[in-house]
C-alpha cells in the first residue's frame, strides 16, 4: 500500500468590513489568516493598472500578519495573500470608485442558505436613498431603505451586482455562493 500524503494550505484573506467595495480615504484591513503558523505570508495585490507589488513597498502599511490601507481609487485592483514558496490563498477584488456611491456586497464568498444583505449607500447624508438593484445588468428590485436581503441564497444568486439611486450608480461586484461541504452530506445515514 502506498501512503500519499496531500498538502493543503488552508489560507485566506480577511477584509475588515468584508465587502468589495469602499469610499475613496476609506481605512481597510486585510490580513492573511493561516491554519498553523501564519509567518512567511504577505498580502499582495494586482491593481487595474496592472502593477504587482507587495504591501508595504508603495502601498500599505504592515502590522503584523495585517496590512492597513488608507484607500484611493489607484487602489482598486485583486489582492491576496501569498506564501515565501509561492503558495496562495483566494482573490478578492476590491474597487475603490471615484464615484459617490457604492454597493455594499460580500467580498468573500457566501455559503448556500446564508442570508445575504446588500446595501447601496451615498458617501454623504442622506445615506439611504431609494436605490435599485441590478443583477447581471437587469433590475431585481427597488428598495425605499436602500438595501436588499436575500434570506437564503442558493447558486442561482450568483452574479455581478449594481446598484443606483439620485446620486449615481454604483460599480459592479461579483457575489460568490458556494455549496454546503459536501462531506458532511457523504458521511450521514
Amino acid at each position: 500500500m502506498i501512503n500519499v500524503s496531500v498538502v493543503t494550505v488552508l489560507a485566506s484573506l480577511s477584509v475588515s468590513s468584508d465587502r468589495s467595495q469602499f469610499f475613496e480615504y476609506e481605512s481597510v484591513s486585510l490580513s492573511c489568516e493561516v491554519q498553523g503558523n501564519s509567518a512567511g505570508w504577505r498580502v499582495m495585490r494586482n491593481t487595474s493598472r496592472g502593477n504587482l507589488s507587495e504591501c508595504n513597498t508603495d502601498w500599505g502599511k504592515q502590522q503584523g500578519s495585517s496590512c492597513i490601507m488608507l484607500l484611493i481609487p489607484a487602489d482598486s485592483g485583486v489582492y491576496w495573500c501569498e506564501s515565501g514558496s509561492g503558495e496562495h490563498s483566494h482573490a478578492v477584488n476590491i474597487t475603490v470608485p471615484v464615484g459617490a456611491v457604492i454597493l455594499e456586497s460580500p467580498a468573500l464568498p457566501v455559503t448556500e442558505g446564508d442570508s445575504v444583505t446588500l446595501r447601496c449607500r451615498y458617501q454623504g447624508t442622506p445615506s439611504d436613498l431609494t436605490a435599485g438593484f441590478y443583477k447581471d445588468g437587469s433590475l431585481i428590485r427597488t428598495e425605499t431603505t436602500g438595501k436588499i436581503t436575500i434570506p437564503a441564497v442558493s447558486k442561482s444568486d450568483e452574479g455581478l451586482y449594481k446598484c443606483s439611486n439620485s446620486k449615481g450608480e454604483s460599480p459592479e461586484s461579483w457575489m460568490t455562493v458556494t455549496i454546503e461541504n459536501m462531506t458532511n452530506h457523504m458521511n450521514s445515514p
